[in-house]
């Protein structure tokens, strides 16, 4: 009996391992996209690119390793019917709730690292991830230029490219700024340029040796302009004042403040490791593979589980957001449901398996 959970931990842990990933893989992957699409956009600098990817992988843990620990389990135990392990098993007079010990075992450091993940580090990633998007849109246009991108100003007032940068970062080549002002289109171009810092702080951009169209969009009237020499002002953003999302707040000014969002958010974040543990026990009777039947039909059904499980947290969550639920029924209930679901489906199972010997 101990060489069987000892090798049966080992399966648990390959697969985890394996599982985890995979899904961390194709996270990462969907997230460097959405980032790499906003930095071309502009809304995110391509220097902010893997920072965000990094607070966005550590938001996302407590998922992840809840769905890992549900899919390892529920392959595990698949596998032991298919290779009538799991008849062996009965035969000798063991149930099937025999296998909740070392599901448990191995499920409880994962639970414990998602009740840390999803109480204390996820709403550090998510508060530190709203800070670095703020700051990020601090920055004045100057720090949002890239070569050979159009880049728009914070105010949308104008628009910069740069075909390259000449030698240090100062100075560029081939600079083109289109600005509205008044209704009045002004576009100028310019062979070269540096970027210039004043001793009170303020910056502008030097175009030199260039020229400069103005008018009115629709109309034959336009001015043209050459210079030798043009400051233009650039202007900082302002900086207001932004109240941080619920999910970036910590467990602690949660509790604190109890309104209906951050009691929801706290509900959340403490059905994560409650749904976890659940999963992982309901993985086992919904393992069981009917030989008559497909194999994929289990996993099909455990699926759906899964899916209608963390709907129904997500509705609860936003029932007590909106003040249609009180938190003290919404936190259990649902986990309630799905023990009670746990306990038919295990009673079900048992009773097939008694008839049968």
């Amino acid at each position: 009996m101990v060489i069987f959970r000892r090798a049966l931990m080992r399966e648990f842990g390959g697969l985890a391992l394996a599982v985890f990933a995979t899904l961390l893989a194709v996270t990462l992957t969907t997230q460097l996209i959405r980032l790499l699409g906003q930095a071309a956009g502009g809304t995110v600098l391509s220097d902010g690119v893997l920072p965000l990817l990094g607070f966005a992988a550590l938001n996302y843990l407590p998922v992840l390793l809840s769905l890992t620990l549900f899919i390892s389990v529920l392959m595990a135990v698949s596998r032991s019917y298919r290779d009538s392990e799991m008849v062996i098993w009965s035969s000798s007079g063991l149930p099937l709730t025999a296998w909740m010990k070392p599901v448990l075992v191995f499920a409880a450091p994962i639970v414990i690292l998602i009740s840390i993940l999803s109480l204390l580090l996820s709403p550090w990633a998510m508060e530190r991830s709203d800070e670095y998007r703020r700051q990020m849109n601090k920055r004045d246009d100057l720090a949002r230029v890239a070569p050979g991108v159009f880049r728009e100003s914070a105010d949308a007032e104008r628009v910069f490219f740069v075909e390259a940068v000449a030698g240090d970062d100062a100075a560029v080549r081939n600079v083109f700024i289109s600005s509205v002002r008044d209704g009045q289109l002004g576009v100028m171009v310019s062979q070269r340029g540096f970027w210039e810092t004043k001793p009170d702080g303020e910056r502008f951009v030097v175009l030199l040796n260039g020229r400069r169209y103005q008018g009115t969009p629709g109309t034959p009237e336009f001015q043209v302009m050459n210079f030798e020499r043009y400051a233009l002002r650039v202007q900082s953003p302002e900086v207001r004042m932004e109240v941080p999302p619920v999910k970036a707040l910590s467990t602690a000014q949660l509790l604190r403040d109890p309104t209906n969002p951050n009691l929801a958010e706290f509900l959340w974040r403490i059905g994560l490791p409650l749904s976890a543990l659940t999963l992982a026990l309901l993985a086992i009777p919904l393992s069981f593979v009917n030989p008559r039947a497909s194999r994929s039909i289990n996993l099909i059904f455990a699926l759906l589980t899964y899916m209608v499980y963390s709907n129904l947290v997500s509705i609860a969550q936003a029932w007590v957001s909106q003040g249609k639920l009180s938190f003290q029924t919404g936190w259990w209930v649902v986990h309630a449901a799905m023990a009670a679901l746990l306990a038919f489906i295990l009673w079900r199972r048992m009773r097939v398996g008694s008839s049968l010997r």
